[in-house]
């Protein structure tokens, strides 16, 4: 590995290899920005080079170029509205929770009035725009993954679960805030443990289950949240067979919210990108969900958030029979393998770069199917096998 000094780091720069703080702990991932405070940590650990293999990105992909102007189109039209987009909202709460965690982690006095007004927001646009929204949460190739993003994309789907469910306004809040605070005990937890990229011993694992002691003592007693706020951030670890943790609840002894953040919490870990595996696409996750067979997650809920999230969730990149690449917009809820897909990479290798690709409706299109859903990283390749 090649050493880079610190003081030649730049906030925003990518490289295209994971860099490290010593060999062994990641500083950020593979095409993953460097943040300023990331920079400013190095500084004050007083760490003069980070190592890698990579080298500077300087060019987005085809399919990052596809997904930015689709964003910035999206954007564009909410501000004719006059009203905040869903992705300037998104990022804006990202870095609000980012920070406030940030200080709770160090002990720092938080503004509790701007944290709820963060999550009112948040839970306001997944009402407003659900499918944007979720969308956003698998965009994990163009947005830094951090305690911030988890608690922002865990409300997100969280929420429009509840919406599906008919939740009232009150437990709707409810839920929202308890979704995007529920893991708020992991910054308990030692970065050595997180960070590790081997298998955890059992005293880490049982390092690691006290997060959620942690959440409800932080939730309920630092933070003055109401009670049932705290208690779905202490059960979301609960199992529908009773074999979780920390109290070991079965069932309908779960809280209804817990249930749902439980299943929110699993879908997005499994997408998110971590530091020791590749993000796991919308749909292998989903997959994922549904093999559970009732041993962690209360089976009526699954259905549930498979029926608002659908088999191949909005934003989801599929690879058409045809050769062609989609983006899945729209959910067909009654037919969930037929979505609505937009079009950017046709079947003679086309790519739409202005967000002008045709739009294709496969309930509509009976020659067209999905043959397989595909990570976004290795999409322009994909396009070529079939």
């Amino acid at each position: 590995m090649r050493s880079i000094p610190v003081d030649q780091l730049k906030p925003g720069t990518k490289y295209s290899k994971p860099v490290y703080i010593d060999g062994e702990h990641l500083l950020v991932p593979e095409h993953v920005a460097l943040r300023e405070k990331d920079i400013e940590r190095l500084r004050k650990w007083g760490i003069e080079t980070v190592l890698t293999d990579g080298e500077v990105v300087t060019e987005l992909s085809a399919l990052e170029q596809v997904a930015d102007t689709i964003g910035n189109i999206l954007d564009q039209r909410d501000s004719t509205q006059n009203v905040t987009g869903p992705i300037s909202l998104y990022r804006h709460t990202v870095t609000v929770l980012d920070r406030i965690f940030d200080e709770i982690k160090d002990n720092r006095q938080i503004n509790r009035t701007e944290l709820d007004e963060a999550i009112e927001k948040l839970i306001e646009a997944a009402q407003s725009w659900p499918d944007a929204m979720v969308a956003l949460v698998l965009r994990a190739e163009r947005t830094e993954p951090s305690p911030g993003k988890s608690a922002t994309d865990c409300c997100i789907l969280s929420v429009v679960v509840g919406m599906s469910m008919s939740l009232d306004k009150l437990k709707l809040q409810t839920l929202g805030f308890a979704a995007a605070l529920h893991d708020i005990g992991m910054l308990r937890v030692p970065d050595s443990i997180l960070i590790k990229k081997s298998d955890l011993n059992i005293e880490e694992i049982k390092r690691v289950r006290t997060h959620t002691l942690h959440s409800y003592r932080i939730v309920s007693k630092d933070l003055g949240y109401p009670e049932e706020i705290g208690l779905i951030a202490l059960q979301h670890h609960e199992r529908w067979d009773g074999k979780g943790y920390p109290r070991k609840l079965a069932q309908k002894q779960i809280a209804l919210e817990a249930r749902i953040v439980a299943v929110a919490d699993a879908f997005e870990a499994m997408v998110k990108e971590r530091p020791y595996r590749n993000s796991m696409i919308g749909y292998t996750a989903v997959r994922q969900l549904l093999n559970d067979n009732s041993r962690r997650f209360d089976s009526e809920i699954l259905k549930v958030f498979i029926k608002a999230i659908g088999i191949y969730p909005i934003g989801s990149f599929v690879l058409l029979n045809n050769g062609g690449i989609g983006r899945v917009v729209k959910i067909n809820r009654g037919v969930p393998l037929r979505p609505v897909i937009k079009v950017l990479i046709d079947n003679e290798g086309h790519k739409y770069l202005r967000n002008d690709g045709p739009v294709v409706d496969l309930l509509a299109e009976k020659d067209l199917f999905i043959a397989k859903a595909i990570d976004p990283n290795n999409a322009l390749g994909a396009s070529r096998t079939i």
